[in-house]
């Protein structure tokens, strides 16, 4: 599939292809690749895509088949771990209120129900809080925290927010205790409070950075289990089943673009199975909605799953997400799911009215050559503007901050591109007085300002990262092997398969197919947004594919085109599966004619 390939050149000469990128190898070491093959018994080309993601011999097994068993650590790692499950389990044994503040994005929604479902199966009365994004933002504030305190709660669980909330968890003091439960950048002085988790303490030394809320929730569901063990309480009742749990840590691990490495590879795998077994009547619910009727893959989760139950948040009830996730009742979680499929759609609708004029604003921006590209409306939704910025990033290749403007103040979500860590920068502004609000991961931001400030925000935040300009005006396309069509089989797609969950740090392979040939093509969905073709091999053989988000752009334009010219096509190799019948398709990311770019 791959012998002979000079791993230094373009693949197929490919210097710009019709989106504007470079095809460049991803080659592993072949001797690693056939040993992996030999050693485990798979397939050759399981064994060189694992030597491409720099997998070794030793660790191939582990990849393949990740168990919690090998890869879960002990929860007491974490800082202040112990002190939290302690002060939970006697929550349990004392009967308390506890309220779950939460968030409104996807990690938040699901770190919130794992919390709320697993105190509630215990026995405790939960309090379920999400702030409204407009009126109230991210992450606690006084009076919210206060008002909780006056509906009894003595104790206060922040999940997915809370680390940088030092002045409004204060309301708390002298009157219910607070555990945080983050992992967000935890740079500027920790909150006082009964204990704060999170493995992006500059303290924590837990080696888990690069988890998700709902994870550090699970584990500190883990560790409260072993406190009440320890303390004699499941003598009376059954411990509750916590793997039921991994469904929702699996949701916010792809939606919060976690790597899909090590334990979070493990966590998304075994989450992937509960789920498959549609216990929980509200993803069973949205899975029905959607249309989705298969197994689930972390494609779903992050494609199907997660925008419904953002949307909410974005731009409606902001616990819309969170009470589906704990519903319970089969016609009532079918309500709440068409109601998020509405206003996914609605979401949708506002999101493109925002878009174009970020694009146009960041094209002038990027030709300027800032290594940042900041760009501000007014009235443009908050609840879109996070997805903006992705897109933005997507086209331009730079780290992007999107913000609306209102009364005077910009209120914005950034995202990054790898690399680049635009969290610590964000939060560099904020301590440095230009930001109101402002924190983050690497890969994303939360931020609000002045809107006088926006030229010096923007200088501040150009200045930190300077070395973005280096970056290409579009990212690499990395191909993992050339494929015949002929050779694109169902067989070979279920070997690639075996990859799988795929996502960030671990994403789908590419193959190039070189001069096929399209033999029809049209167009699919309501707004014709999809292309389907049939492409024929330069030495035989068809094979279908597929073009999500083509619209009128310059793949679909080629693609439609028909055969007046042998293609170069790059694309994920899928089995697609239709009651007993597995056929193989192509879903085609990047496309060039043949012969551009210096290509045969």
């Amino acid at each position: 599939m791959m012998d002979g390939l000079d791993a230094a050149a373009p693949v197929l000469g490919i210097a710009r292809s019709v989106t504007g990128r470079r095809w460049v190898w991803r080659l592993g070491d072949a001797r690693t690749g056939l040993g992996i093959a030999q050693s485990l018994g798979v397939a050759e080309v399981v064994g060189r895509l694992l030597a491409g993601r720099g997998v070794g011999v030793e660790d191939a097994a582990l990849f393949l088949e990740p168990t919690l068993r090998a890869l879960l650590p002990d929860p007491s790692t974490l800082a202040d771990m112990d002190a939290a499950a302690d002060r939970l389990a006697r929550a349990v044994r004392e009967g308390e209120r506890v309220a779950v503040f939460g968030d409104y994005d996807v990690d938040g929604a699901c770190a919130g129900a794992l919390m709320v479902g697993f105190l509630r199966d215990l026995g405790c009365e939960v309090l379920p809080y999400v702030p409204d994004r407009l009126q109230e933002g991210y992450g606690p504030n006084a009076p919210a925290i206060a008002a909780l305190c006056d509906a009894g709660a003595t104790l206060i669980v922040c999940v997915d927010c809370g680390i940088a909330a030092v002045e409004a968890l204060e309301a708390a003091r002298g009157r219910a205790e607070v555990l945080v439960l983050d992992h967000h950048k935890a740079e500027g002085p920790l909150p006082r409070v009964l204990a704060a988790v999170n493995p992006n303490r500059l303290d924590c030394t837990s080696g888990l950075r690069h988890v998700c809320a709902a994870t550090v929730a699970f584990l500190a569901a883990v560790a409260t289990v072993r406190s009440l063990r320890r303390a004699g309480w499941f003598a009376r009742m059954g411990e509750p089943r916590l793997l039921d749990l991994l469904d929702l840590v699996a949701l916010a691990t792809v939606c919060d673009v976690m790597p899909l490495t090590g334990l979070n590879r493990a966590l998304v795998a075994q989450g992937l199975k509960v789920m498959a077994r549609r216990e929980r009547p509200g993803i069973a619910a949205l899975l029905e909605v959607a249309g989705s009727r298969d197994a689930p893959t972390a494609h779903t989760l992050g494609f199907v799953l997660g925008p419904r139950i953002n949307a909410s948040g974005r731009i409606a009830e902001p616990d819309l997400g969170l009470r589906l996730l704990l519903c319970d009742d089969p016609v009532e979680a079918r309500a709440m799911a068409e109601r998020l499929d509405a206003v996914n759609r609605r979401r949708q609708e506002v999101e493109g009215a925002v878009l174009g004029a970020a694009f146009a604003e960041a094209e002038r921006q990027a030709e300027a050559g800032s290594p940042v590209l900041l760009v501000c409306g007014e009235g443009w939704h908050p609840g879109v503007v996070g997805i903006v910025a992705g897109r933005v990033r997507e086209r331009f290749n730079r780290p992007a901050c999107v913000a609306g403007l209102a009364g005077g103040i910009a209120k914005g979500s950034g995202r990054s591109v790898p690399g680049v860590d635009l969290g610590a920068a964000v939060i560099a502004a904020r301590q440095a007085g230009l930001l109101d609000t402002g924190g983050g991961h690497a890969m994303a931001a939360g931020f609000s300002f002045a809107a006088a400030r926006r030229e010096a925000v923007h200088a501040f935040l150009s200045e930190r990262l300077a070395h973005a300009a280096a970056l290409p005006a579009a990212a690499d396309l990395l191909v993992e092997g050339a494929l015949a069509v002929r050779a694109a089989t169902p067989d070979l797609a279920r070997e690639v398969e075996r990859l799988a969950p795929f996502g960030a740090g671990n994403e789908e392979p590419v193959f190039a197919i070189a001069r096929a040939r399209v033999v029809r093509a049209d167009r699919l969905g309501r707004e014709g947004a999809t292309v389907r073709a049939i492409i024929e091999g330069e030495g035989g053989g068809r094979l279908k594919t597929i073009t999500f988000r083509a619209k009128d752009g310059p793949l679909a334009q080629l693609l439609l085109a028909g055969d007046r010219v042998p293609l170069h096509l790059c694309g994920h190799l899928r089995a697609e599966r239709w009651n007993d019948e597995v056929t193989a398709c192509l879903q085609v990311v990047d496309a060039a004619p043949a012969g551009a770019g210096g290509a045969a």
